[in-house]
């Protein structure tokens, strides 16, 4: 979400700063609080949860290892964004892991995550050159969630629909700013057209660990019914988490929420918020020894 806050601040120069980060930050906890108040209401309403706590206490030795399986990913997560950080500012792998964990608690207590690429930019002290080439990961990563969902809803649906056609618009903006960028920030940075090519490749292969890791706890809460309709909707997950607004405090109810309208049980709903708890607590958990290693 970085990339549309930048975005947004160009759109209307004239408004002053304050009023449009006012503006994006009610947009976002209202999507926020709403999308927990549904997730909320069906949590309410759902009555068997006797079925869905024997499924978890009756887990299998296949499901356990499933779901263990998922939080060896994590690492390896991980290192597939600090690669995508390498590749657009060149440094040693040691360093784009110690920023990239570091970024992330810095984005868990930030509103809009827009505290990640400032504390990569603190521990460089380059801000706007790190700040110019956050935005170009962003937007790659943001045009390679949307490509692979509307791929998934096409071929799920065999057909166009009208929210087809608004992500589609979407990356097709993503994509002419990535195309203007190298001339748009060269003043602060060298980006050129082949990097944003190789950023989105890269984005591509980190997506599929996202969708690997969410079917393995999909997998062990029980939570597919059938393989062809998961697999199509695991990138259309990461797309509607991706363009729904929501501040980090709140994203748990965004995922949740989501994974209950997609998947169609709560046990998908807590696989969402379980892999959140991941993919983004564990990081933050990790960061400190991480830290004193570097010492």
């Amino acid at each position: 979400m970085q990339f549309f806050y930048y975005l947004c601040s160009g759109i209307c120069p004239k408004c002053p700063k304050m009023d449009q980060k006012r503006i994006y930050h009610i947009v976002e906890w209202v999507v926020a609080l709403a999308a927990l108040g549904y997730l909320i209401y069906r949590m309410a309403i759902y009555e068997d949860y006797a079925t869905l706590w024997a499924t978890i206490a009756g887990m299998s030795g296949l499901q356990i290892a499933a779901l263990l399986l998922c939080v060896a990913l994590m690492p390896v997560n991980m290192s597939l964004e600090a690669w995508r950080w390498r590749t657009l500012l060149p440094m040693s792998w040691r360093e784009a892991h110690q920023q990239v964990y570091y970024s992330k608690l810095a984005g868990l207590i930030t509103p809009w995550r827009l505290g990640e690429y400032p504390a990569r930019a603190l521990l460089r002290n380059e801000w706007p050159h790190t700040l110019s080439m956050g935005a170009v990961g962003s937007a790659t990563m943001t045009v390679a969630i949307i490509a692979a969902g509307m791929t998934a809803m096409i071929l799920e649906i065999g057909n166009w629909r009208l929210e087809i056609v608004f992500y589609l618009l979407v990356a097709l903006l993503l994509i002419l700013a990535l195309v203007f960028a190298p001339r748009l920030l060269r003043r602060w940075a060298e980006v050129s057209h082949k990097l944003i090519a190789i950023s989105v490749g890269q984005s591509l292969v980190r997506l599929a660990c996202w969708c690997g890791q969410l079917a393995l706890v999909l997998y062990a809460l029980g939570a597919i019914y059938n393989l062809q309709f998961t697999i199509y909707n695991l990138p259309v997950y990461y797309l509607f988490v991706t363009i729904t607004p929501n501040v980090p405090i709140a994203e748990v109810g965004v995922r949740g929420a989501w994974a209950i309208t997609l998947f169609g049980s709560m046990n998908a709903a807590l696989a969402g918020v379980l892999l959140w708890g991941i993919n983004t607590l564990l990081p933050c958990l990790i960061l400190p020894f991480l830290r004193k290693k570097e010492k």
